[in-house]
């Protein structure tokens, strides 16, 4: 055995270590892509009708193991149905992480993101609802054609009038793109999710069901407890302060380097492998 081994890796090239790091990086990246969705319980369910089958094939049951492999057949003719919204996250967490994207100046989006904290918190002690969308890789011009087009200056005076209930547009969505308010009024899709907290609502499952289509930063402001929230990725962070608020927009909207500087091959591929794999057991955050 130790032979048999020793060989394998005599014989083993640098283009097979690559292909085996390929791999398992693309196979780490799906697993967090689909940890704690349906999609995990779907491929708990998968493997262990897997299992089941290779049980009956051992034990030489002939009925039940054609049964079984007419079943996965059609399991697998299926898959792409049943994990549309998991595949559909993945094309375009891959799209957005080998596209050059828009950039702004430091300068326009450290404004927005100060404007729109500030507003933020000013709306969450008068307990005004509102729903801000901060635009990334992902594009969401199907969304911005159900809005209201605005192209200003984002500033914290605009956002709060936008989002009085008087207003005609404090209903929808306002989208940020390039540091600039694009949009108001915007219809967001609603999560499918059935296991949220009962107390969110329709604000923050709108804002869960866009961070699950694509990979923009969206702020809520509860209109019953004032409570600030952000969801990324299918996740929602709860209660948070102005402080953290901002510290998580300019972590997650401002780029170290200058904007207006290409990326290199090897940024995209760390772009493409770049996941939110830490999910926060805290009482500030909800694993959707």
């Amino acid at each position: 055995m130790l032979n048999q081994i020793t060989a394998l890796f005599m014989t083993m090239r640098a283009w097979d270590i690559l292909d085996i790091l390929v791999v398992t990086l693309f196979l780490y990246n799906l697993y967090v892509l689909i940890k704690n969705t349906r999609a995990t319980a779907l491929l708990k369910g998968l493997l262990l009708l897997g299992l089941f089958t290779l049980l009956a094939g051992w034990l030489q049951l002939h009925a039940v193991s054609w049964l079984m492999e007419k079943l996965m057949t059609m399991i697998l003719v299926a898959l792409p149905v049943v994990f549309q919204p998991e595949l559909r996250r993945l094309l375009e967490r891959m799209g957005s992480g080998f596209a050059s994207g828009r950039s702004s100046s430091g300068t326009v989006m450290d404004s927005a993101i100060s404007q729109t904290v500030q507003a933020c918190c000013d709306m969450s002690a008068s307990k005004t609802g509102a729903l801000i969308i901060f635009e990334r890789g992902v594009a969401l011009n199907s969304i911005i054609s159900t809005g209201t087009v605005i192209n200003a200056d984002t500033t914290a005076e605009l956002l709060k009038n936008m989002f009085f209930n008087k207003a005609p547009l404090h209903d929808g969505a306002v989208i940020i793109r390039d540091g600039r308010i694009a949009a108001a009024g915007c219809v967001l899709p609603l999560t499918q999710r059935t296991n949220l907290s009962k107390d969110l609502g329709m604000r923050h499952r709108a804002g869960i069901g866009l961070s699950e289509e694509s990979d923009a930063v969206i702020i809520v402001v509860s209109e019953e407890t004032g409570a600030i929230s952000a969801a990324m990725d299918g996740m929602l962070k709860r209660h948070l302060s102005g402080e953290a608020l901002d510290k998580l927009l300019r972590s997650e909207l401002i780029r170290e380097e200058d904007s207006t500087e290409k990326h290199s091959f090897m940024d995209n591929i760390r772009n493409f492998f770049k996941v939110n794999a830490n999910v926060d057991e805290k009482q500030d955050e909800e694993n959707l």
